[in-house]
């Protein structure tokens, strides 16, 4: 897979690291802005109970 979107990148070897950088940050920002608020209420780990 990352030699496929390597190939697929156009430009050079400093172009296609600089778009593979920005690419990996618009995914961490898609996953922390997007996806892990969506996915947080459905996680179990909220549900704490203690009994005394």
């Amino acid at each position: 897979m990352y030699g496929w979107l390597w190939r697929a990148l156009p430009g050079g070897r400093a172009s296609k690291a600089f778009l593979s950088l920005v690419l990996v940050l618009a995914v961490c920002a898609l996953l922390l802005l997007v996806v892990f608020p969506w996915v947080e209420p459905m996680l179990p780990f909220n549900d704490v109970t203690i009994d005394q």
